[in-house]
């Protein structure tokens, strides 16, 4: 199959985090799939930055970066045409040249949008991949609702990354037969248990604290702040050992992150690390005790998945696709979002009963990166030879 992949999640050599798991993705499904990667890169009109490099790793899918501008907050109903237009000259050169027959689209609105209005033009099927936020956050604006569920019709299929994802697209009025479950996978070669205190020791961690890891963007809508003041809770009621919180990533609630830690006399047991490689986040996993997420909302993260693989119980609100992995102990406790009393409750019954790492790398094993990409090709080929509509 000769594939076209097409989002602007994907990573390049200065934002190796974006989209990581679209990369993995397409590593995996390289095996049975001729690649092409068009992965556009929103601006503002009137920025100017670099043209992205690929990262090394990437360079078979010969990605290439076309800039597209956007509108922030009034351009709902332009933002798919812009991007559309960005991307009309590289699908065409590649379409010209024989170099797809199918495009696989992640992110909703605008990509899987433009994509679909290109896909009407040059006449080739297409499938969806809806991620979280794309469904969580843009049905409850009226414009991009319906520009996604028209997109979605002239789809072969939308591959969701969790059911409660699926839910919410056909309770906005997709229809159901398109809609597809296919969680993401884990790279169980990297993700996997190893010597806590030589790992501890290597990243200058202290090898006898609980160590609480958060992974990801600092946003408002992962609420980090959530976690240090449950952190905060957790310390004053007294532990029969240190504790730490590190949060693995950056955003722009660090400097809130960092006022938060100091206004609650917690700065020396919070930890940033800011943005790290994969190889890192993985050693981070390996060194903590527990991963806390504390989102306002959720797809379903690969990161739970990673430090399930890891050997790590989790510990996250209780949004989104979460609880179809997480449904308590020994995996994980859930809480309700927003409720830091919750959460520090939580920590504490996991620091006063850490089950063993085995059960969780077991668990975490029918989620490979293979079982993942043999999901996703029957689906493109079932699309592929009904067609998606003009």
């Amino acid at each position: 199959m000769k594939l076209l992949f097409v989002s602007n999640l994907f990573p390049d050599r200065r934002e190796i985090q974006r989209g990581l798991d679209n990369a993995q993705l397409l590593k995996h499904l390289a095996s049975a799939c001729s690649i092409r990667v068009v992965a556009p890169r929103p601006r503002l009109p009137w920025s100017r930055r670099a043209t992205p490099e690929p990262r090394g790793e990437d360079a078979a899918f010969c990605p290439v970066f076309p800039p597209a501008w956007y509108l922030p907050k009034v351009g709902s109903r332009v933002n798919h045409l812009l991007l559309a237009g960005a991307l009309r000259g590289p699908i065409a050169d590649l379409r010209r040249q024989g170099l797809f027959e199918m495009a696989l689209v992640s992110w909703l609105y605008p990509d899987g949008c433009a994509v679909a209005r290109l896909a009407r033009e040059m006449g080739f099927p297409f499938v969806l991949v809806a991620q979280g936020s794309d469904v969580h956050q843009y049905l409850r604006n009226s414009v991009r609702r319906r520009l996604i569920l028209e997109a979605i019709r002239r789809s072969g299929a939308v591959i969701c990354r969790s059911a409660d994802l699926a839910r919410l697209l056909r309770e906005a009025g997709a229809e159901s037969g398109k809609l597809e479950i296919g969680y993401n996978g884990v790279d169980t070669k990297l993700f996997h248990p190893a010597d806590k205190a030589g790992v501890r020791r290597r990243l200058g961690l202290p090898e006898e604290a609980f160590i609480v890891a958060q992974v990801g963007n600092l946003l408002p809508i992962k609420n980090p702040l959530l976690s240090v003041e449950a952190f905060g809770i957790l310390r004053r009621r007294g532990l029969a050992r240190p504790a730490r919180l590190v949060f693995v990533g950056d955003g722009p609630l660090r400097a809130a992150v960092e006022e938060s830690a100091r206004r609650l006399g917690l700065s020396g047991a919070v930890m940033l690390t800011g943005r790290l490689p994969d190889y890192q986040v993985a050693a981070y996993l390996q060194a903590a005790d527990t991963l806390c997420l504390s989102s306002w909302n959720e797809g379903l993260p690969n990161v739970i998945l990673e430090a399930l693989a890891a050997g790590l119980p989790v510990v996250a609100t209780r949004v989104g696709g979460i609880s179809e992995v997480v449904n308590g102990p020994p995996l994980g406790r859930l809480v309700a979002p927003g409720d830091a009393a919750e959460l520090a409750d939580a920590l504490a019954q996991t620091m006063q009963n850490v089950p063993p790492a085995e059960a969780l790398v077991d668990f975490a094993q029918r989620f490979s990166w293979e079982r993942t990409a043999q999901i996703y090709l029957q689906i493109l080929r079932r699309a592929g030879d009904g067609r998606s509509q003009s």
